[in-house]
């Protein structure tokens, strides 16, 4: 199966001249936990996830109204193309420990997978991988398909 079979394509993002506020209400809009921040040709330059929001922003007394999202957004963003495996982006995603990948094509955000994503197509997708997803995301970056 392909990630582009699996992924959410309805994705929202961001810019990342936003303010932490207007991302965070899209986030709230769309009940969604991250955003990915693009340029204007649709490039992945940032994610702005929940946590960055707490922590970097209103943890560190930013005005989420006038801060922009890329003071606060996290830059190392690893993404993985809508033609791959599904199973090369659930092996990145377990030994990165993220839960939310942005899916690419020709360079430009064409949706999100996520590990919920994964759980709603479990009957096209091995229960064990997603199993070992899990596992890796939640178990300090310690991943091994052959663990049982």
């Amino acid at each position: 199966m392909k990630v582009k079979e699996c992924m959410s394509a309805d994705v929202c993002y961001c810019s990342p001249e936003s303010t932490v506020y207007d991302a965070a209400k899209l986030m709230n809009d769309n009940h969604v936990g991250c955003i990915p921040v693009c340029d204007n040709n649709k490039n992945v330059v940032g994610i702005l996830t929940d946590r960055d929001v707490t922590l970097r922003t209103v943890a560190c007394d930013k005005d989420v109204k006038t801060t922009p999202v890329s003071e606060v957004m996290t830059c190392k963003v690893c993404c993985c193309d809508s033609e791959s495996d599904i199973n090369e982006a659930t092996d990145l995603m377990a030994s990165l420990q993220i839960r939310r990948i942005p899916v690419m094509q020709d360079n430009k955000i064409v949706g999100m997978l996520t590990v919920g994503d994964l759980a709603n197509n479990h009957q096209q997708i091995d229960s064990k991988e997603v199993c070992h997803t899990l596992e890796g995301i939640c178990h300090n970056g310690i991943y091994s398909k052959n663990a049982e």
